[in-house]
């Protein structure tokens, strides 16, 4: 008779794929987490972006209909103006989507921060008189 072979792996072999596994997840955990956050820096820069277009179709329809008044109207929404921009509290309202952010308005700020990493935040300024509103991008995300 023939003894019967068992099928199976030796503990060396189990060993060694283990540390193989423990080498990848090492370095593929690091990659992961700079992705992770790479992704949020392009949100928060694209969110900047998105507040600077809006701010200036804001002020274009201003001065296509005369450049005075105090609000325009944008898709059916009042924009508030300030100096020729949207104010502050109505930069959101003029937006299309901040989905992510959650919105902090002051009397002259608006500040959109990221809602999973709140450090990471977009600020829009009310225009002064005669410059543009100021956008600015900080933390770190």
């Amino acid at each position: 008779m023939r003894p019967s072979a068992k099928g199976g792996f030796t503990l060396i072999e189990v060993i060694v794929a283990i540390t193989i596994l423990s080498v990848l997840a090492a370095f593929a955990v690091p990659r992961f987490a700079s992705i992770e956050r790479q992704a949020r820096i392009a949100s928060r820069d694209a969110l900047a972006s998105s507040v600077r277009s809006t701010a200036a179709l804001v002020h274009a329809l201003w001065l296509a209909e005369g450049g005075a008044g105090s609000a325009v109207t944008l898709e059916g929404r009042p924009i508030a103006i300030e100096n020729g921009y949207p104010a502050a509290e109505s930069i959101a309202l003029a937006l299309a989507d901040y989905t992510g952010y959650a919105l902090d308005g002051g009397e002259k700020t608006t500040t959109f921060a990221n809602d999973r990493v709140p450090t990471c935040r977009v600020t829009y300024t009310e225009a002064r008189p005669g410059s543009a509103p100021a956008v600015v991008t900080t933390g770190p995300c």
